[in-house]
């Protein structure tokens, strides 16, 4: 391996079956501001592990982390391509801890959800991580907007979602004194957090419990390794030759992928179906003045549109006491196009030539104009806010941060409403998982989903 490569390793620095014994991490306490990462700067004593997860977010890491501590004697390594770990739409999201009341009875996102929140309140009080229960409302401005909420209402119910309640004008203003609205659901368990430091954790107990972490290591190409002279273990075990950017290879038995904006095209690399394929979409933020803030005090929501998986453009505490409005939902011209000017001509082409944009944009062409026009026209999304508390003008505002969405699409034109785990056949799909559609609230579900990786894994690979 090449020295530069960024290396992490786990705190204990355990010889396992002679893999990274020697090394110990230095990782700071979970609470406060994001910590760095630990360790960095070193050079892998061996590139063999017995499983390996490529993606450093926080499903990535989770569940790196619930991989290990179901399976302390395997050796087990993260691949990141960034220097950084959770940069991406982990560190790109509101920060919002969801109930689960949107998503479909009996889905995995409404299962997931339900469960991930409350194991997400139980670690974050393990660990120290500050987090706020602020609760949210999902107001309705309109008087058709009223049947919506209702249905709304009692899916939460359906999914178990503990004390949502239906409430009218006058409680609405004993809890967010400036809003106003015709009829509300109080969702009393949403909170917030910062999901970077969240994830940062999951890499600390990754990393203490033996797991190692690779940064700077942008995969290329997942292949078998080929019959070699030696007739070495390691070749005879570490069947998967994962090779990145640079030309270092890392070896293992078995492969699980959770790539968020590039998981179609790891699995191209890997062999297995390009479907459903990603396509990603911009959220814009603006930020309310901080003279202003005192307008909010916990999650403000309209409404959804269940045609689409976006839940609107909405007002969100965040844990440094900044409120944020928004996001938008637009199209990105880039997978990691974070201002509205960057574009890529090999991301633009992938997704018009082999998703099923054209189609999608056909349906919703309505929808599709009208957020282009609120991302550039401030003045028409200050409108849109003004519904929910008037006293917002286009003075409070600035432009803030943007994330981008890794929204899952088929071929016909349909968004990938719940997540997606598939394998593939051959050697190589034999020996992989990977973790397809994972958007919000993935961040949310993280531990629910890793459990039941773990699971999937434990069985698929027969450990």
């Amino acid at each position: 391996m090449v020295p530069a490569l960024r290396y992490l390793v786990g705190a204990r620095g355990r010889a396992r079956g002679g893999l990274f014994g020697g090394f110990r991490g230095a990782c700071g306490p979970a609470s406060g501001r994001p910590r760095p990462l630990c360790g960095g700067g070193r050079s892998a004593s061996t590139s063999s592990f017995d499983i390996v997860i490529v993606g450093g977010g926080i499903v990535g890491l989770a569940s790196a982390r619930a991989l290990i501590l179901r399976h302390p004697s395997l050796s087990i390594g993260v691949l990141e391509k960034e220097k950084d770990l959770a940069v991406h739409q982990t560190g790109h999201n509101s920060g919002v801890i969801h109930s689960g009341i949107y998503y479909k009875p009996e889905s995995l996102k409404a299962k997931l959800c339900v469960q991930g929140a409350a194991l997400l309140y139980e670690y974050c009080q393990q660990k120290g991580i500050s987090y706020k229960q602020c609760g949210k409302l999902i107001v309705a401005v309109e008087q058709e907007e009223i049947p919506r909420l209702k249905a709304l209402y009692e899916r939460g119910l359906q999914n178990g979602v503990q004390g949502l309640r239906l409430i009218q004008q006058e409680d609405i203003r004993k809890k967010e004194p400036y809003c106003r609205g015709l009829m509300a659901i109080d969702c009393p368990h949403t909170g917030i957090v910062d999901y970077r430091q969240v994830a940062l954790s999951f890499a600390q107990d990754f990393q203490e419990a033996g797991g190692s972490v690779l940064t700077n290591f942008e995969v290329k190409n997942i292949e078998m390794a080929k019959e070699g002279a030696s007739g070495s273990i390691d070749e005879m075990k570490y069947l998967i030759v994962i090779k990145n950017t640079k030309g270092e290879e890392i070896r293992c038995q078995y492969v699980v992928t959770c790539a968020g904006l590039y998981s179609d095209r790891i699995s191209e690399l890997s062999g297995c179906t390009s479907d459903p394929r990603i396509v990603p979409f911009r959220g814009d933020y603006l930020l309310l003045k901080p003279e202003k803030c005192y307008l909010v005090k916990g999650n403000i929501y309209p409404v959804p549109d269940s045609r689409f998986p976006f839940l609107g453009v909405h007002f969100t505490p965040r844990m440094d006491g900044s409120i944020w409005l928004g996001p938008n939902a637009v199209l990105a011209f880039k997978r990691e196009g974070y201002r509205p000017f960057d574009f890529s001509a090999t991301d633009v082409m992938d997704i018009i030539v082999n998703s099923g944009l054209i189609k999608l944009a056909y349906q919703n062409f309505s929808y599709g104009v009208t957020e282009m026009y609120k991302a550039c026209f401030l003045g028409a999304t200050v409108k849109y806010l003004q519904k929910f508390i008037p006293e917002i003008t286009i003075s409070d505002i600035l432009r803030g941060p943007a994330g981008v969405r890794a929204q899952a699409l088929d071929r016909d034109g349909n968004l990938v409403e719940d997540f997606v785990f598939d394998g593939g056949v051959g050697d190589i799909g034999n020996r992989i998982l990977h973790v397809r559609n994972a958007p919000s609230p993935a961040a949310t579900s993280s531990i629910a989903i890793s459990g039941m990786i773990a699971d999937e894994v434990q069985q698929r690979f027969e450990l």
